[in-house]
């Protein structure tokens, strides 16, 4: 181990501790080597107000200090460097460690969480196909050190197979091997704790008692688990619930209150408090301030043993404190370990070889790893050096050593030569993997959890702070030595706890186990509502009532509908009145235009037509708003106008492709047909194939109004309800053919030199239409069915206003400001270099056909 030189330089850092002296700690939290492990573990805590404040997504900043986390990865540091000189287990290889501050926060945690996943040597975290051969910054990790932190950072490491093996997180969930493949822990899971504190409940006689339990996953887990556990035992829980977390600037004391209110004023003499540490706190600091009446605390493990609630002062009124502790071996050498490092860090020469030879890529990413762990001395820690979650920690390490070894296949000589192991290789070799550490054999069962001991420890006060007693022990079966316990009782007399309690408005009884006098007291969920104090049901509301939870009685339900007065509504009806402003201004300018040779060009009386009916588009935008009635009209006067203004786009389209694309002598033949008589024959032909399209619609499919009563937890929905989507979206059919028509006519012409670009408006218009229409799917598929009327107002006036801007108002600008090109030459292409250019192209065509 460390010889004479490192014993004398920590007598010295020791006596010079006082001076205040930076150290070099921080700079301890990682080392190279062949394998590394990554470690979690809470070297600080965030300042709640700084959580709530987040507007970004940067790091709080951890500010106080956790002796217990630093700890915790000292005994990781301490068990790599066990391993690497040992000769039995990994051989010839060297683990090395990177140690990263989680502040007790998932939004801290996941940082270190992507940096163990980066690449080797990198910071970079790749995208793939496959992770099979991906070879990340770390092989494992250990921690974190709560299952808050666990149900997060389990699910990450889960998905790549990264084994992830935690010393603290104790939740069963955390046992369901389908969500967290790779999760594994050296302490044993909740259910086994909770187990024994009900056999402790049963051997004692307390049938009637009372289970809180801290408002976050483990205490509500906690109590889910003991409830069934009780309720198996024939156990009573007369008071049922959770304990708030404290907050900065808002304590909700009036829960905390309220619950201590409840167990205070009844018969309940035992009360099993599963909570976090600052739950727990809270309610202690409330208890003793209150002058709540002594009870039997039975305590979990998260809070048995914290400092910060064993210090509080009046807690020795609170009563008797029994509770279960995880059994481990005792690290003897370990507080030894700490005074020897804490001397090397303060070290100056020590500090500046450590800085070169363990340089790291992540420093500008995480900052500093602890800047608290480099101003603390030995006092600041020595009260947690004996903590019972070390070995945990330890064993943590010994445990993905040991399957690091199988994996290598490693013997007395050594380990033999082959690719560096993949996180997935290392995991296969941690199922039902048995090591052996501090003494102890252990073993990962199929959930991933070990089989310890636990000893029931009592409270025993010995001045301001309690000490530990061991008063029995649970190794499967409880065992208890009753004459060693001192009850807070008068004669150190055993309590006695036995039955009931009044439940609050909006709840009803649920009676557990075979007792009819031991009930929980239920919340009547959203929907019904108790009728009487007497209720052991909720009572459903009618389907056009609600209620709220925890409610007394029922409420009418009021009809919601896209109303006009609505901000959505109104906004389209401002984009409305634009988008018919706009039409009626270009069919004026049209009318009044319409002998010149711009107006013949857009079509003349057709285009006069189409501006019409882009008009009656924007006024079946109407027929949307208010309540539901005319369900029958809404497709067909809004597709029908609009079919009417496509026809004479592709009448436009066709003509342009005619005239730009085929001989001269077919083009003369066919843009006769699409003038006149004929081209208002193809408008009514599409018109009424749209309007057979709407009337098989409305025939087979007609949409109805309907009243949901469901969807609105308040309120009856009353909309037009789309019987088939493939027939509502059949009816866009001709509209969608005639603008994709337009547009494969329009999308390849060269409009030819000195001549206006029909082509290219059109070209638009259609690119409009499409992009509208094709984002009008998703968006109605997956916006509320309230606003659905106002998605289609929005697609109708869009597309109206797309085909304005790119078609028609560029006439219109060129009408107004620019009247010299209004000209036969420039329109019609009456002059002679047209005729020329026409028989350039005839020639052209001639000579390609050749």
């Amino acid at each position: 181990m460390l010889g004479p030189a490192v014993l004398g330089l920590s007598l010295w850092a020791l006596l010079h501790s006082g001076t205040g002296a930076p150290l070099c700690l921080s700079q301890q939290l990682r080392m190279k080597g062949d394998y590394v492990l990554g470690g979690l573990f809470p070297l600080g805590e965030a300042e709640e107000a700084g959580l709530r404040s987040r507007t970004r997504p940067s790091s709080p900043v951890c500010t106080r200090f956790s002796s217990n986390g630093l700890l915790w990865a000292l005994a990781m540091k301490m068990a790599v460097e066990e391993i690497n000189n040992k000769s039995d287990l990994l051989p010839g290889l060297r683990l090395g460690y990177d140690l990263f501050d989680t502040c007790s926060e998932p939004v801290v945690a996941m940082k270190p969480s992507l940096m163990f996943l980066a690449k080797a040597d990198s910071r970079d975290i790749a995208a793939y196909c496959n992770y099979t051969q991906y070879q990340p910054r770390v092989l494992a990790v250990i921690g974190p050190h709560s299952s808050e932190l666990a149900l997060v950072t389990g699910k990450f490491f889960s998905f790549f197979l990264m084994p992830q093996v935690s010393y603290g997180a104790s939740m069963e969930l955390l046992s369901a091997r389908e969500t967290f493949p790779s999760f594994f822990r050296t302490v044993p899971s909740d259910r086994v704790q909770l187990t024994a504190a009900a056999e402790l409940l049963q051997q004692f006689g307390w049938n009637w008692v009372a289970a809180l339990g801290s408002d976050d996953e483990y205490g509500r887990q906690g109590l889910s688990i003991f409830s069934a556990l009780a309720a198996a035992r024939g156990i009573c829980i007369a008071h049922e619930g959770l304990v708030p977390l404290p907050r900065a600037d808002d304590l909700r004391l009036g829960k905390v209150q309220d619950v201590l209110h409840q167990v205070n004023q009844s018969s309940v003499q035992v009360v099993l408090l599963f909570a976090s540490v600052h739950a727990a706190y809270a309610l202690f600091n409330y208890s003793i301030s209150s002058r709540l009446s002594p009870k039997v605390w039975v305590a979990s493990e998260a809070w048995l043993t914290s400092d910060l609630i064993m210090g509080l002062p009046g807690m020795a009124q609170v009563g008797t404190v029994l509770g279960f502790l995880q059994k481990g071996a005792q690290l003897h050498e370990f507080s030894q370990y700490v005074k020897t490092h804490l001397a090397l860090a303060a070290d100056p020469a020590f500090c500046a070889a450590l800085g070169e030879r363990e340089q790291g890529l992540e420093e500008d990413v995480v900052g500093q790893r602890c800047p608290q762990c480099d101003c603390i001395t030995l006092q600041n820690v020595s009260a947690g050096l004996n903590h019972h979650q070390m070995f945990s920690v330890y064993a943590a390490v010994y445990s993905v050593a040991q399957a690091l070894h199988n994996t290598l296949q490693c013997n007395a000589s050594g380990c033999p030569a082959q690719d560096p192991v993949k996180p997935w290789q290392l995991l296969e070799n941690m199922y039902n993997l048995t090591f052996h550490v501090g003494g102890l054999t252990l073993r990962f069962n199929s959930s991933g959890n070990v089989d310890m001991e636990y000893d029931l420890k009592l409270w025993v006060w010995q001045g301001s702070v309690p000490k530990l007693h061991n008063v029995g022990g649970f190794n499967g079966s409880l065992w208890t030595e009753r004459l060693k316990i001192r009850w807070h009782t008068p004669d150190n007399q055993k309590p006695v706890s036995q039955c009931s309690r009044q439940c609050q408005e909006g709840q009803v009884r649920r009676v557990k186990g075979f007792h009819s006098c031991c009930y929980d007291c239920v919340d009547c969920k959203a929907g019904s509502y108790r009728h009487s104090p007497d209720d052991l049901a909720c009572t459903f509301c009618r389907q056009d009532e609600w209620s709220p939870e925890r409610s007394t009685r029922c409420f009418r339900r009021r009809s919601r509908f896209l109303a006009w007065g609505e901000p959505a509504v109104l906004l389209l009806l401002l984009l409305l009145s634009l988008a018919l402003g706009l039409v009626l201004a270009a069919l004026g300018l049209f009318i009044r235009h319409r002998d010149s040779p711009l107006v013949r060009a857009s079509g003349g009386p057709l285009a006069c037509f189409g501006l019409v009916c882009l008009g009656l588009v924007c006024l079946s935008v109407l027929l949307f708003p208010g309540r539901p009635g005319p369900c029958l009209a809404q497709q067909p006067l809004s597709h029908l106008p609009l079919t009417g203004c496509l026809s004479t786009l592709f009448l436009q389209a066709a003509e342009i492709f005619v005239e730009s694309e085929l001989p001269l002598s077919w083009a003369d033949r066919l843009s006769g047909c699409l003038r006149g008589p004929w081209a208002w024959l193809v408008v009514l032909l599409a018109m009424l194939v749209e309007v057979a399209l709407c009337t098989w619609y409305l025939v087979a499919f007609p949409p109805e109004v309907v009243t949901d009563w469901h969807i609105l937890p308040t309120e009856a929905l009353v909309h037009c309800r789309t019987r088939s989507w493939v027939s509502f979206g059949l009816a866009h059919a001709t509209n969608a053919t005639l603008a994709f028509l337009c547009f494969l006519g329009t999308f390849l012409v060269q409009s030819r030199p000195g001549r206006y670009n029909r082509a290219r408006g059109l070209t638009f218009a259609m690119l409009a239409y499409f992009i509208t229409w094709v984002s009008f799917v998703p968006l109605l598929a997956n916006v509320q069915v309230v606003l659905r009327p106002a998605v289609q107002m929005g697609a109708l006036l869009l597309c109206v206003l797309g085909i304005l801007a790119a078609f028609h108002l560029p006439r219109c600008y060129l009408l107004m400001r620019q009247p010299g090109l209004n000209t036969p030459e420039f329109f019609l292409g009456g002059g002679p270099g047209d005729a020329q250019g026409r028989n350039d192209g005839d020639t052209g065509n001639q000579r390609k056909h050749e």
